[in-house]
């Protein structure tokens, strides 16, 4: 099963994530815990969306790395 990354942001009161690979699919929750299960369920729905719309589901393609500065 394909890993897909996501990007989470802590705002001032909540969470939010976005999948790099599938643009215009994102979440938001109280928590850290909350959001990725939130962002799991959204590229679920978003998947499914593709398929049901005869496009091809996008292959990961961007891997993450930090830096120390």
């Amino acid at each position: 099963m394909p890993r897909y990354p996501i990007v989470i942001e802590h705002g001032p009161n909540s969470y939010s994530a976005y999948a790099p690979d599938a643009p215009g699919c994102v979440a938001a929750g109280a928590t850290r815990d909350d959001v990725t299960k939130r962002m799991t369920e959204a590229l679920k729905l978003h998947f499914e969306a593709l398929r049901a719309d005869g496009q091809s589901i996008p292959e990961p393609g961007i891997s993450d790395t930090y830096v120390e500065i």
